[in-house]
């Protein structure tokens, strides 16, 4: 058997295979003796049909899966072989007019395209620069929660005339166009200029206004419509007031603290705004870690700079999930799926070379935590933690077992990361609520 590989590009290649008759013949004549033991074939005792007529019959089809098996396995020990990592799958190149004579041809030559990646060079020390980022949580925040939280969990009502802060129940119509909708608007959300409209007018009242007098956002935010919607409306508008629904905020006492954090957890003003803060806080720290994180990610994979065979995973995962997604589609996702993949060698050479290993136990540990975060606002604490371990159990044998894969690769890149925040130059840096809004918009 003759294996080789040329090189087409710094990251695409084929893989030439050339099968003799010494390299499958006695594997065939093996199988096919096998084969004329246990036959059972007219006008033969079981097993007593001479070995030639199994051939005639048997032939064909023990040979094409004893070559396609030795081929699976011959390619396989080589690319083991190989220092560069294996993308994807070899695909078989599929040439014009090359049909296999199976019943004559002696010599056999097969072509694999393959896609691959040179070793990933991720320098880590104390050159490499990143940003640890802390939410900072002002009272500012904390009294803008606390205030929807009293609006939340506030009376409604339906008063004749209307204030600042209210919703406006009724008909939106545009006059030129002749569009009219149903619609609540939160007079919060518009310009104090428009608001002031809609303030100290009753039922029935009908309130005109133009289009420019409603700012970028407004229309989806404060009204409600879609983006299609609020790009065609223009010019004069009329709106017909139907109801005025009005929230009265809830008092800060032992009720409204019930309600937002359960029985007796706190019991006075000071505690409710300290848990509110403490709450806020913890959020905020969930949500600052997994920013660095993915800002990290982003780092290494722009300093790894891994050069992707890209047309040849875009067939590839076109094959790998023929009949299921079109050209078009992996044209569509493969930004996302290459960054996955970069991130995905990355993490699993830092593994390697730091010997960084995910164990079964953080597996266990990691899904305890995700479920206990599902069920952490159902009070079902208590009941939860006595079922635990069948609730684990249940989730990591799902799909088939990928539920485990999955955590074991969460698991890992954790580690990673954790790794990775040590041993570079790490350095935190404290902004706002709203700085931090700014960044998740870039």
């Amino acid at each position: 058997m003759e294996i080789s590989l040329e090189k087409q590009s710094t990251n695409q290649a084929l893989i030439k295979i050339k099968l003799k008759e010494a390299d499958y013949q006695p594997k065939v004549d093996a199988k096919l003796k096998d084969y004329a033991k246990k036959a059972n074939i007219k006008g033969f005792r079981p097993g007593k049909a001479p070995v030639s007529m199994v051939k005639n019959i048997y032939g064909t089809s023990v040979l094409v899966e004893e070559i396609n098996s030795i081929l699976g396995e011959s390619l396989n020990s080589y690319l083991k072989e190989q220092t560069f990592k294996i993308l994807g799958e070899p695909l078989p190149v599929e040439k014009e007019n090359d049909s296999i004579d199976w019943k004559t041809q002696k010599e056999f030559d097969f072509e694999y395209k393959i896609g691959f990646v040179e070793n990933i060079n991720i320098p880590l020390d104390k050159k490499f620069k990143g940003t640890k980022y802390a939410i900072k949580v002002d009272d500012k925040l904390v009294d803008e929660t606390i205030e929807n939280l009293k609006s939340q969990s506030g009376k409604s009502t339906n008063p004749e005339v209307s204030e600042a802060g209210d919703h406006i129940y009724g008909d939106l119509n545009v006059t030129e166009s002749g569009f009219t909708k149903t619609v609540s608007l939160d007079l919060e959300k518009i310009t104090k200029k428009l608001a002031g409209k809609f303030i100290g007018i009753s039922k029935e009242a009908l309130v005109e206004f133009d289009a420019k007098d409603v700012k970028k956002g407004q229309w989806e935010e404060a009204f409600g419509l879609s983006e299609e919607e609020a790009n065609a409306i223009e010019g004069p508008i009329t709106f017909s007031v139907k109801n005025i629904n009005r929230t009265e905020a809830a008092e800060m006492n032992q009720d409204f603290f019930d309600k937002v954090f359960g029985p007796e957890v706190v019991k006075t003003e000071e505690e409710f705004i300290a848990k509110v803060k403490e709450t806020l806080q913890g959020n905020y720290d969930r949500e600052s870690k997994v920013f660095t994180e993915e800002e990290l990610k982003k780092s290494l994979t722009e300093s790894a700079k891994v050069d992707l065979p890209e047309e040849f995973l875009k067939e590839w995962l076109l094959k790998a999930n023929e009949g299921k997604v079109t050209a078009d589609d992996v044209e569509k996702e493969f930004p996302i799926y290459a960054k996955q993949l970069v991130w995905s060698l990355i993490s699993n050479q830092v593994a390697t070379e730091n010997k960084i290993q995910a164990e079964h136990e953080d597996v266990i540990e990691k899904t305890k935590e995700m479920i206990r975060e599902q069920f952490a606002s159902s009070g079902l604490g208590s009941q939860m933690e006595e079922s635990m371990d069948m609730f684990v159990d249940n989730y990591l044998k799902g799909e088939d077992g990928q539920n485990y894969m999955n955590m074991l690769t969460s698991v890992q890149n954790d580690k990673v990361l954790a790794y990775v925040q040590e041993t570079i130059d790490l350095k935190e840096k404290e902004i706002s609520i709203d700085k931090f809004k700014e960044l998740l918009e870039k």
